[in-house]
């Protein structure tokens, strides 16, 4: 058995010396935070100011030649869907409808039991 030839080498070549580095740096596992002059208080949100949020969604789907599709969805638990072109505005007048009878959109204190 014969040893490999030589690999190509740079002879006097040297690796140039590591970069001096900052004393005061932070242990590994601390976090940095942002550059320096930026606050980082946590401001209000601006668009949650009037205390509304959505509560029923309607997603149509009608895409040019092709079945369409949609689907009502309610946080009262009503998760309703319809295909083709007379389920599908029937279930957008149906979504209309449930905005009047959502418990969660009128108020219970008071109503009568139908």
């Amino acid at each position: 058995m014969s040893n490999p030839p030589p690999t190509k080498s740079l002879t006097g070549h040297r690796p140039a010396p590591a970069a001096p580095q900052p004393v005061d740096t932070p242990a590994i596992g601390v976090p940095k935070g942002v550059a320096e002059g930026v606050p980082t208080a946590v401001r209000p949100d601006p668009q949650a100011g009037d205390g509304r949020y959505p509560v029923a969604w309607l997603h149509i789907c009608a895409p040019r030649g092709a079945v369409p599709t949609a689907t009502s969805k309610c946080l009262c638990g009503r998760d309703r869907s319809a295909i083709g072109h007379g389920k599908v505005h029937a279930l957008i007048a149906d979504h209309e409808a449930h905005r009047d009878t959502c418990p969660l959109r009128t108020p219970q204190e008071g109503r009568t039991a139908a």
